[in-house]
């Protein structure tokens, strides 16, 4: 049995976004109010806002987590055609006093020319990796060469999709190379398939778009690999009009 409990958002516009930490005991949500909240889970089990700020100055698409290996790191991406890494900092407090914290901007993202419409942090094993996709069919990768500077996140790689993004997920296996999807909001389905799958070749160091789901005509507004499980193929959710479920074989 489901017990739905609500929670009296402090949002003053519409919420695109919710996403739960490592641990499902905060969640972070973003909204076209241009600001973030991140909510934790107490004790008599009821979720309170423990922070809000403005993160940019258009509408915030997507909001995400680091691994908590990496701290508590939050990524936001906008209509202002921006992302951010966002870094929560703890403040000295006296002994008897809940300690203080406030989320601090660690990098700015600024190389789109149109509005960012998703963000996501690469899986543990690669590192302090994140990838976004814009309406101008842009897809960009990240890293933090150094885990401990969040200030300094370089651009590995572009890659150019040809199609309005909306939507990128990574896969999170750890015994295949590094894979994406990414999802088109183009509602014309004579543009072709909404879906292509793009995986890291170690061999020429760059993404290589090995596959383009043709099947999938309708605009995506959400996509999402399934977590491995030791599986020989991928699992991959596609939100459009309906819910598709995906398999993808490897060919070798």
């Amino acid at each position: 049995m489901f017990v739905a409990k609500s929670i009296a958002a402090e949002h003053k516009d519409l919420i695109h976004d919710i996403a739960f930490d490592f641990y499902g005991r905060r969640m972070a949500t973003c909204s076209s109010d241009q600001s973030v909240q991140v909510w934790d889970l107490k004790e008599d089990g009821e979720w309170h806002c423990s922070a809000s700020w403005k993160t940019h100055f258009g509408s915030v698409w997507r909001v995400t987590w680091a691994h908590p290996e990496f701290g508590q790191v939050l990524a936001s991406c906008s209509f202002d055609r921006t992302a951010a890494v966002w870094e929560e900092m703890i403040g000295d407090s006296h002994p008897n006093e809940r300690k203080q914290s406030h989320w601090t901007k660690r990098a700015m993202l600024v190389d789109s020319r149109t509005s960012v419409t998703d963000v996501k942090f690469s899986p543990r094993h690669l590192g302090l990796q994140l990838t976004t996709c814009s309406a101008d069919g842009v897809v960009r990768f990240y890293e933090a060469p150094d885990v401990t500077n969040l200030a300094q996140f370089t651009v590995n790689e572009e890659i150019h999709t040809k199609m309005s993004c909306s939507c990128v997920s990574w896969n999170p296996s750890r015994v295949h190379p590094p894979m994406i999807a990414v999802g088109s909001d183009d509602p014309n389905p004579a543009g072709g398939g909404k879906v292509q799958i793009f995986e890291f070749r170690d061999s020429e160091r760059k993404w290589i778009k090995v596959e383009t789901l043709m099947n999938i005509t309708d605009a995506v507004h959400d996509l999402s690999f399934a977590p491995n499980l030791g599986r020989s193929y991928h699992v991959i959710a596609v939100a459009t009009k309906d819910v598709r479920i995906m398999t993808l074989k490897p060919l070798r």
